[in-house]
């Protein structure tokens, strides 16, 4: 590993991403949008998507047809005939862990043999659950997922033969061309079938390749598109496609995203969710040392939204793109995240570097895509059942452990004297759709807050920059929780994972009934941060366990008047999410001071989907400055006047300005994506 990469950690840094825009994807259909840092083109189909539900409607993906019929019940997609008939003595899978490159690279030509095939896949213990899938493999080699690294230098041309071997299932290739490109190739293999295709490797990029089975990955809608069930997901048929520069560094790693689901039943699904073919807590382990630099690039091989998260620190984002191009940010345009959104089928390149040793996770913050949801099958366990000390039980999925050892000559930095804080975690009585009421509540004055007192969402924490600050949690729960302190750069152990955060010496516990836990914090820089619940994901961000952590410059002071929060959770577990923002469906109307700059402070923790945010007057949205992400402030290519609309994935903040310009009547809408907003503010502007 390289040494010596510093990630910015105060104000004023000069990487960030470019200015953003609002950008229209059109997926099987539908269309949407989203508040994305743009690059050219970087957002393009993917297959596997949702179709408006219509009586008939006719799918073309490629070579594939498809019907999807608008009736009562579930309708089931067909299994490929290969799938279907697939025998226990097919060969094993192996996790590809993207380190070794495909193929034989001579003289600028890279000559790759594959295939597709059966074979039993164990995407957790190696003598754990399987299921039988089609897998790509190198020629003579064993079964992979993610598929056989492409890893080439620019200017490489690229032979590459495929060969279907299943007896009765037509295979259709994508991604087997040259970058950038257009428009999706498709090339189609009957059984038995082989083909060679040759093509130059094209421009320097993080891209992807995969392949289908007959009418395989595809969405299927009942009446109501809100209630669809995913009947099918076949996603471990992705794999990284790399094209590096002749001068750039090869010292990386690369992780794909891969799923495997399947309908139990008119309303049971089973699945599993990889990164490099295994799931929590058999991923690999990331060994590294204070002060390396870690380069990763981050591959979305599948048909699911994932918003990726690192504890602890920030990363710095240096591209962004999507299964036919990317695009590489300049050095000055370079942004900071501990979230990225990764929409289907996109890439990132990341880079950050540990400055403090500990244990540290890197995973999906959609909650059921790392609890044990995503265990294949599913326990439905809760912490009720999982101790809160064993994390290889209470995470499942897609989850990444980062081990960081000090550096010889590491020394830990000095605190002063820290303030203190108490916050209780409490139960009362439900009120809303959620079938329980649970709460963060600050203690104000000389005595603790009633047992049964509840506040959704919890107390908005203030704090300062560089001021130490001690909060002691108190738990009256019946059962044990723990808290992440999500965004803040802090020590391991106090981080919030029960039985990870920490070392090799000591971990942290859970929270035991009637217990309580320090967490020593110093907030290196100010911004918007969260703190929320991280043990029985579910049932306690749904129930309230969540809150908003604000951290002020020297000096400066929270004021109600011109500093806005609006944080977004969901009210209970049911599907659709019922989104409800500062724990209500409706809130009273907002006074604004017309020229006055005020700073609106937008929060998404439900536990999956993206919330949609607009301001408009009239039907015509506003303008606003954006200001900062994920408590970063963002660099002035990016922080200017943009239109008042937004997209936030979970476990995202943005900061904008609104300097309202007249006075009037404005409307806050904040909902599920794609769907009419539940919460609808009036602001008026005096």
């Amino acid at each position: 590993m390289e040494k010596g990469l510093k990630i910015p950690r105060l104000k004023g840094h000069a990487g960030s991403s470019p200015a953003p825009s609002i950008v229209m994807n059109h997926l099987g259909g539908l269309s949407y949008s989203r508040l994305y840092f743009p690059m050219p083109g970087t957002v393009l189909p993917w297959p596997p998507f949702a179709v408006p539900c219509a009586p008939r409607l006719l799918v073309v993906t490629g070579l594939t047809l498809m019907t999807v019929s608008c009736g009562s019940g579930v309708a089931r997609t067909p299994l490929a005939k290969s799938e279907s008939n697939a025998r226990s003595s097919a060969s094993t899978v192996h996790a590809n862990d993207n380190r070794k490159p495909a193929g034989t690279l001579r003289a600028g030509k890279l000559e790759l043999r594959l295939t597709v095939g059966m074979a039993k896949w164990y995407p957790e213990a190696d003598n754990g659950p399987s299921v039988d899938v089609a897998a790509f493999a190198e020629e003579g080699g064993r079964p992979q997922v993610p598929a056989p690294l492409i890893r080439v230098p620019v200017g490489t041309t690229v032979v590459a033969t495929v060969r279907n071997s299943l007896p009765d299932s037509t295979v259709y290739i994508h991604g087997l061309a040259t970058r950038p490109s257009v428009a999706r190739d498709t090339i189609s293999l009957r059984p038995g079938e082989s083909r060679t295709i040759t093509f130059p490797a094209g421009a320097v990029g993080t891209y992807l390749y995969y392949a289908t089975l007959g009418t395989t990955n595809r969405y299927v809608l009942r009446p109501n598109p809100q209630s669809r069930r995913v009947i099918m997901e076949r996603e471990q048929l992705s794999g990284a496609f790399v094209v590096d520069s002749t001068t750039g560094s090869t010292d990386d790693r690369i992780f794909v995203v891969n799923v495997w689901g399947d309908s139990t039943d008119a309303r049971g699904y089973r699945n599993v969710l990889t990164l490099n073919g295994k799931s929590w807590p058999n991923t690999e382990r990331i060994g590294a040392t204070t002060g390396d630099s870690l380069r990763w690039r981050v591959i979305n091989g599948s048909a699911r939204n994932h918003p990726m998260h690192l504890h602890g620190f920030y990363f710095r984002v240096d591209s962004r793109g999507s299964w036919l191009r990317d695009s590489t940010y300049a050095p000055v345009n370079r942004r900071l995240a501990v979230t990225e959104s990764l929409p289907p089928g996109e890439t990132m390149s990341m880079a950050w570097s540990p400055e403090r040793p500990g244990n540290w996770l890197f995973h999906c913050h959609v909650a059921q895509h790392v609890t044990d949801e995503a265990r294949l099958p599913a326990t439905m366990k809760t912490s009720h059942s999982v101790p809160g000390h064993d994390p290889m039980g209470h995470m499942a999925g897609l989850v990444l452990g980062v081990e960081v050892r000090p550096a010889a000559g590491f020394v830990e930095s000095i605190r002063g004297p820290a303030r203190r804080l108490r916050l209780f975690v409490n139960e009362g009585k439900p009120t809303r759709l959620a079938p329980r009421a649970m709460s963060f509540v600050l203690q104000r004055g000389d005595h603790p807050p009633a047992a049964d007192s509840v506040e959704i969402p919890g107390t908005v924490l203030v704090l300062k920059r560089g001021e130490p600050t001690d909060i002691t949690v108190v738990n009256r729960l019946a059962e044990e929780m723990a808290v992440h302190w999500h965004g803040l750069e802090l020590e391991s152990f106090s981080d919030g994972v029960a039985g990870w955060s920490g070392d090799m010496n000591r971990v942290a516990p859970a929270i035991a009934p009637g217990g309580s836990f320090t967490a020593r914090l110093t907030m290196p820089r100010s911004g918007t941060f969260i703190y929320h619940t991280h043990l029985n994901d579910v049932e306690g961000l749904t129930s309230g366990l969540y809150g908003a952590l604000v951290v002020l410059d020297p000096g400066d002071r929270f004021d109600p008047l011109t500093d806005h929060l609006f944080i977004a959770g969901t009210d209970g577990s049911a599907r659709p999410n019922k989104v409800i923002v500062n724990g209500a469906a409706v809130s009273p109307p907002l006074v604004m001071g017309a020229g006055v700059p005020h700073r609106m402070r937008f929060i998404n923790i439900s536990p999956g989907g993206i919330v949609a945010i607009t301001l408009r007057r009239d039907t015509t949205a506003v303008k606003w400055r954006r200001r900062a992400k994920d408590g970063a402030d963002l660099p002035p290519s990016a922080a200017r006047v943009v239109p008042a609309i937004a997209r936030l994935d979970v476990g995202e903040t943005v900061d904008v300005e609104f300097l309202p310009p007249f006075p009037g009547e404005y409307t806050l809408a904040i909902g599920n994506a794609n769907t009419p907003p539940r919460y609808l503010r009036k602001i008026i502007v005096r």
